[in-house]
């Protein structure tokens, strides 16, 4: 998939002198890997394994020659435009800090990468609260203004990052580029291994800065479903049965809610059954990867 998202890099209709890749990895047979560079500049740094992905992205930014950066994650495919659109855009107004493309589906997309594919879209060609780490632009005076990504957050670096970014400019999340995300999940198992990690800095980044109200429900009811059930659980393992049925009715209100509200933004392109399959294990997942993070660093491959 790098090298996927490498040649999607080599191909924009962009002059190639004026671009630079450089790849920050903490594996070191990266500089096993042939990487189809072409005309474009290509440099590739190894780091040390103790690193966070803030951390990779920094050390980056300082090997970097340009006044514009642009972070990609190593698993998404350009659209041919993009370096010309996010550049445009960005330059369109003095208020706009950050640009970012919309995410569309692989040909073959399976039901579960679609529901993804549409939380990312909730909002296209307006100015957003927050922005995915898998492509960003903007200009490296930004960047520096900004602060640099959270070192000490292991996920959720890219909703501080873009966070503190809302507070000095516009982010911007437009329709006129696009990118696919081929690492996206496809199915429900990786998937919900992935969110008990990435839901691990949940706490840790709410440190140092102002909690907005729209943020609150995100932090809350994973942590409230899981405990409805659980208490579920008990009152049936209890013989209450009314009452385990009561929590159990608590814990499926949200996770309904969030379904139709879905459902609504896909347009009919997945079913609702698909996407309440799909709330059901991440809610869970979610919760508990918050609960063990406070405590310990989550790993996964």
């Amino acid at each position: 998939m790098l090298i996927q998202t490498i040649e999607s890099v080599t191909q924009l209709d962009f002059d190639a002198k004026k671009l630079e890749v450089v790849v920050v990895s903490q594996t070191p047979e990266i500089n096993q890997i042939k990487l189809p560079s072409g005309e474009v500049k290509l440099k590739i740094i190894t780091r040390p394994e103790t690193d966070t992905i803030s951390a990779l992205r920094n050390f980056g930014v300082t090997q970097s020659s340009g006044d514009h950066l642009a972070f990609l994650d190593a698993d998404v495919f350009l659209s041919k435009n993009w370096a010309e659109t996010m550049l445009s855009l960005l330059n369109e107004t003095p208020e706009r800090i950050i640009t970012s493309a919309m995410q569309i589906c692989s040909d073959d997309a399976p039901p579960l990468e679609k529901i993804r594919t549409n939380l990312s879209n909730a909002e296209i060609d307006v100015d957003v609260n927050f922005l995915p780490g898998r492509n960003l632009f903007m200009s490296k005076a930004s960047f520096y203004e900004i602060g640099g990504f959270p070192e000490h957050l292991v996920t959720c670096e890219d909703y501080y990052f873009t966070d503190k970014a809302a507070a000095l400019g516009a982010l911007h999340y437009s329709s006129k580029a696009t990118y696919v995300h081929l690492g996206e999940d496809k199915q429900l198992g990786p998937m919900f291994k992935k969110e008990i990690w990435r839901g691990q800095s949940n706490l840790q980044s709410l440190q140092g800065r102002r909690v907005p109200l729209r943020e609150w429900p995100s932090l809350v009811v994973p942590p409230a479903i899981a405990f409805c059930l659980l208490l579920g659980i008990i009152m049936f393992s209890l013989n209450l049965v009314g009452l385990g049925a009561l929590f159990i009715v608590f814990a499926l209100i949200p996770v309904l809610a969030y379904s139709l509200r879905l459902w609504r933004i896909a347009k009919s392109d997945v079913s609702l059954f698909n996407i309440l399959v799909f709330y059901i294990s991440y809610f869970p997942a979610r919760a508990i990867g918050t609960f063990v993070g406070a405590f310990k660093q989550i790993t996964v491959k």
